[in-house]
C-alpha cells in the first residue's frame, strides 16, 4: 500500500498550494491513502470546517493536527463531530476529539491514523508512550497497518518514540517542528521513521510566520501578533509503501516540493 503523509500546512496560502500540487503528487506517489497534519491553516493556529471539507474534497482521508489546534475555537466543534479529524491522544479526555481512528478505503483494507504529542517543552500532559501503547492494542486486532503522528518538539522524544513502536507501527512520523529532517530510515523491525516530515507552506519566512514579526518576537522579547508568511511555498511530506499484510514499511521517500536548489560557492 502507498500512503502520503504532507507536514504542517500553513495557513491559507500553504493549503492553496498544497491542493494546487495534490493531482501532480497523486500521479507521482499513486496513494491509496493521504494524511495531512493541519493544525497550523487558520492564520497559524487550528483549523475550521471550511479547511477541513476542502482538504476532504480532495481526496484526503485523515486531518491530524497538535497542540496549536486547541488555539482556534472553530476547531473544537470540528473535532467533535468528525472522527477522521484527530487530536492528540493524551490530552485529557473531557476535550473533544480523539486520537486515533481507523480509516476504510473503498476497497475495504484498513489503515489506522493515529497521533500523540511529546512532553519535552511542551505541555505536561498524560504520557504519549502508555497512550500509544493502549491505542496499538485497541487497533491492532482491525488491521496491520498503523501511521502514527508524532506532534513533539524534542528531536530525542520523537526518536525515542520511534525505537517504542518498532515493529508495532508502519510508521512513526514526527510533526510540529517544520523542519525537514534528514533521518528517514526504516528501524529493524519495520518501522518507518523521520524525525520531521517539514512545513507545508511559505518557506520565505521563520516556519512559516513573517520574518520581520518573528525577529521582533526574538530580539525584544515581547509578544507580537503571528502573521503568516507569503512566499516561496513548498509541500513537503513522506510517500511510504507498506506491506499489507505485515505492516511493515518497505520504504519511505522524503519529498519537498518544489524541490530547493543547493548553490555553493567555488
Amino acid at each position: 500500500m502507498n500512503i502520503l503523509f504532507i507536514g504542517d500546512v500553513v495557513g491559507h496560502s500553504g493549503l492553496r498550494e498544497l491542493l494546487r500540487q495534490l493531482p501532480e503528487l497523486k500521479d507521482r506517489f499513486q496513494p491509496s491513502c493521504i494524511i495531512v497534519n493541519g493544525e497550523n491553516i487558520v492564520d497559524g493556529k487550528g483549523l475550521s470546517d471550511k479547511e477541513a471539507n476542502e482538504l476532504f474534497a480532495a481526496g484526503v482521508h485523515c486531518i491530524t493536527t497538535g497542540n496549536h489546534v486547541w488555539e482556534n475555537w472553530k476547531a473544537r466543534p470540528l473535532l467533535a463531530e468528525r472522527a477522521d479529524v484527530l487530536r492528540p491522544m493524551n490530552y485529557p479526555a473531557e476535550n473533544p476529539g480523539r486520537g486515533w481512528t481507523l480509516i476504510t478505503l473503498p476497497d475495504k483494507r484498513v489503515v489506522a491514523v493515529m497521533q500523540a504529542q511529546g512532553r519535552a517543552y511542551m505541555q505536561p500532559i498524560d504520557c504519549p508512550f502508555k497512550a500509544v501503547d493502549a491505542a496499538i492494542k485497541r487497533v491492532s486486532s482491525e488491521t496491520k497497518i498503523i501511521i502514527l503522528d508524532f506532534h513533539a518538539d524534542a528531536s530525542a522524544e520523537k526518536i525515542a518514540m520511534g525505537w517504542h513502536c518498532d515493529g508495532r507501527a508502519s510508521a512513526v512520523l514526527g510533526t510540529h517542528t517544520h523542519t525537514q529532517t534528514a533521518d528517514a530510515r526504516i528501524l529493524p523491525s519495520g518501522t518507518a521513521f523521520i524525525s520531521d516530515v517539514g512545513m507545508t507552506g511559505p518557506y520565505d519566512s521563520v516556519l512559516g510566520m513573517k520574518k520581520d514579526i518573528a525577529l521582533k518576537r526574538l530580539l525584544l522579547q515581547t509578544a507580537h501578533r503571528y502573521e503568516v508568511a507569503e512566499h516561496d511555498h513548498r509541500v513537503a511530506g513522506v510517500a511510504l509503501v507498506i506491506d499489507e499484510v505485515s505492516g511493515k514499511a518497505l520504504s519511505i521517500t522524503p519529498f519537498v516540493s518544489p524541490t530547493f536548489v543547493t548553490s555553493t560557492s567555488p
